[in-house]
């Protein structure tokens, strides 16, 4: 079968089956009263979405991996595609154990943050060292054509940071309808390009149907969102992304293919390091998108400039890349 035919085939039937099956796993989240339990931090705009349920990311993380297989089964004997598969299943279930925690107990806490950040170095340890003899150690730097041979330890602590960082980056970026699952389909779009252009066919044919039940599920959590994908999806994609860059190595592109997810996590972390050094704020807000908010634009709008800020670093980085 012609191998575009299968790209097309691929994303129809992961698009297909999101859109087909979330209506039903809407009702059934609600039904279980699987809801989002809103901070008493949170904006005040944000209160009355309480009622919205979670954990749409675990239909989305399902759906994609199942349709790849269905319509590629090179996928499984495929060493890159089973890298990132078993990323974005581990991480969608560290995020999966946080969303039922945070259900039970009725309230924002679910996993403790140290918790959550050691399974996410665990995780991220077993998968490095599972595949660490098909996973080259040279870091290739953009731009200036050179490779930096860092050597097994090294890119091994290297690759658990990016996995951690990357993960919780997508997470702090997951705040308002829409914003983390449209942004995450942009910044797809390169390492599509870039696996087409390598000859990673099968990885193509993962990543693209990975964006066909991303879109699917846009269409529920788009303005006014009707699912939120929950940790189980934020820390899946960012654990998505690091691996794709891991294995096509492109590393240090992501920092510019995922600037959003990078700027976020930045004003996060630069946040939280003022507030305990010097007492002082350097944003009105953080994670940043919500400083927009209560600058007085509208939640939709944002997110739209958002997607317009993720296409153009995803432009910058695929042109990086291939120069």
């Amino acid at each position: 079968m012609n191998y575009y035919l299968i790209l097309l085939i691929g994303f129809a039937l992961s698009l297909g089956l999101t859109l087909a099956l979330m209506p039903l796993y809407i009702k059934l989240l609600k039904s279980l009263k699987y809801n989002q339990t809103v901070s008493e931090y949170a904006l005040a705009e944000y209160k009355e979405k309480g009622s919205t349920p979670i954990m749409g990311g675990l239909l989305f993380v399902v759906v994609a991996i199942v349709s790849a297989l269905i319509v590629n089964v090179n996928t499984l004997f495929d060493v890159k595609c089973l890298i990132v598969i078993l990323s974005f299943a581990s991480f969608c279930f560290i995020g999966f154990l946080d969303d039922i925690l945070i259900i039970l107990r009725h309230d924002n806490e679910g996993l403790s943050p140290r918790l959550k950040l050691i399974l996410q170095f665990l995780f991220a340890i077993v998968i490095y060292l599972i595949f660490k003899d098909s996973i080259s150690t040279d870091l290739v730097i953009p731009l200036l054509h050179t490779v930096l041979p860092l050597g097994a330890i090294v890119y091994g602590i290297f690759m658990v940071f990016m996995y951690t960082a990357e993960s919780n980056a997508v997470n702090f970026t997951d705040g308002m309808d829409g914003l983390s699952s449209g942004v995450s389909i942009i910044a797809l779009i390169p390492y599509i390009l870039f696996s087409i252009m390598g000859g990673e066919y099968d990885l193509a044919i993962l990543l693209v149907c990975i964006v066909g039940a991303l879109c699917g599920y846009l269409r529920y959590n788009f303005f006014p969102a009707k699912i939120f994908m929950g940790d189980s999806g934020s820390l899946g994609l960012g654990a998505l992304f690091a691996s794709v860059a891991v294995v096509l190595s492109k590393e240090l592109l992501l920092i510019v293919i995922g600037g959003v997810f990078f700027v976020e996590m930045v004003c996060v972390c630069l946040q939280q390091l003022s507030v305990r050094l010097f007492h002082k704020r350097v944003f009105s807000y953080t994670p940043i998108h919500y400083a927009f908010v209560l600058k007085g634009m509208k939640e939709m709008k944002v997110v739209k400039r958002f997607y317009v800020i993720a296409l153009i670093f995803a432009i910058c980085g695929f042109v990086i890349g291939v120069i």
